[in-house]
């Protein structure tokens, strides 16, 4: 049963879906329904290209119709619902550790992790997107701390992408690539709560937080770069930056096979997840302006930057959540400071 804290959560019945939770024989003609539970910002890539090649694939493959529900909102949100009793079959969220919030529920039960990619179905990095014309000037991690610059960035509680945003700031600064001394946590700290001083707005989720920039509000955002080339490429007077040194995003997905077992939906959440990973839907995601998780032809070119990290490179996931985001760690300090 879905849990009634979940009322509010954007689910969309594509092609008018089987009730949630029913359970059909895998016969061809039979139709099928797939629960999907995504964080916000691929959520055209998996409306428009990928759910519905998967679709045609599975059809064409078993000949039975499958239909989706989805759901989209900040990655620790949907990982919050879905351990709460929203019944997804498979999570597509922003970081590993909402997966292993659903896997320490006993939600996901296999290794989530295998596999050539370990898990992850596409990548993307932290950027800063800004005014058609860039009038502000802004090139750098530096050009966020000028008093003069309004920031907009997503809430660190409930959004993945914001999580990544800190962890590019931090991670450049502790680099010795954003205005402080490699090494120097004090200064790392200093530099993040600075960026954090000029934030205008903390939306929800990445999407909220680009929605509320094309609207007028701030004069950079902090956000994935796909978030602003699929802003750009639907006509609003964005362009973004890449800064000289900054994280990549490393998006995972996993069947959620306590949910997916009581569906009946094993084989047909294993199959997605595999479909993902195949050229013609990693191309697919390049459309959208994720970048591919494997190698694939045909996908276009993007910025490289002169300094790109990741995850592993800080750490890794669990010293990332212990220096920067547990209770009174890096990022609450950092926003106490930040405060007047």
């Amino acid at each position: 049963m879905i849990h009634a804290a979940l009322l509010s959560l954007a689910l969309v019945a594509c092609d008018g879906g089987t009730p949630e939770g029913s359970k059909v024989a895998d016969q061809p003609g039979r139709e099928r329904t797939l629960t999907l539970a995504a964080y916000t910002t691929p959520r055209e890539a998996y409306g428009q290209a990928i759910l519905p090649a998967f679709a045609k694939h599975w059809k064409e493959k078993t000949g039975e119709t499958v239909k989706f529900e989805e759901s989209y909102q900040g990655s620790g949100a949907q990982a919050r619902a879905v351990v709460g009793g929203f019944e997804a079959d498979v999570v597509a969220l922003s970081l590993d550790p909402d997966v292993k919030t659903i896997a320490d529920a006993g939600l996901i039960t296999h290794d989530w992790h295998a596999g050539p990619t370990e898990g992850m179905v596409t990548r993307s990095v932290v950027v800063l997107a800004v005014r058609a014309g860039n009038p502000k000037n802004i090139h750098d991690w530096a050009d966020l701390v000028r008093p003069e610059v309004e920031v907009l960035t997503p809430n660190v509680r409930t959004s993945g992408g914001a999580m990544w945003n800190i962890a590019a700031a931090y991670g450049a600064a502790i680099r010795g690539k954003a205005g402080a001394t490699a090494g120097d946590e004090l200064a790392a700290e200093d530099r993040v709560a600075g960026v954090l001083r000029q934030v205008k707005v903390m939306d929800k989720g990445a999407r909220e937080s680009i929605l509320s920039f094309e609207k007028g509000v701030g004069d950079v955002a902090i956000t994935y770069e796909n978030e602003a080339i699929v802003s750009k490429a639907g006509g609003q007077p964005i362009e973004y930056v890449v800064p000289a040194s900054t994280l990549r995003i490393d998006n995972p997905i996993a069947v959620v096979d306590k949910y997916a077992a009581a569906h009946g939906n094993e084989d047909l959440a294993r199959a997605f997840v595999e479909f993902v990973l195949t050229p013609e839907a990693q191309l697919a995601f390049t459309r959208f302006g994720l970048r591919p998780a494997v190698e694939v032809a045909g996908a276009p070119a993007l910025p490289q930057p002169a300094d790109l990290f990741t995850v592993t490179d800080l750490g890794g996931w669990q010293t990332v959540q212990d220096k920067l985001f547990k209770a009174d760690a890096l990022y609450d300090r950092a926003l106490k400071k930040s405060k007047p």
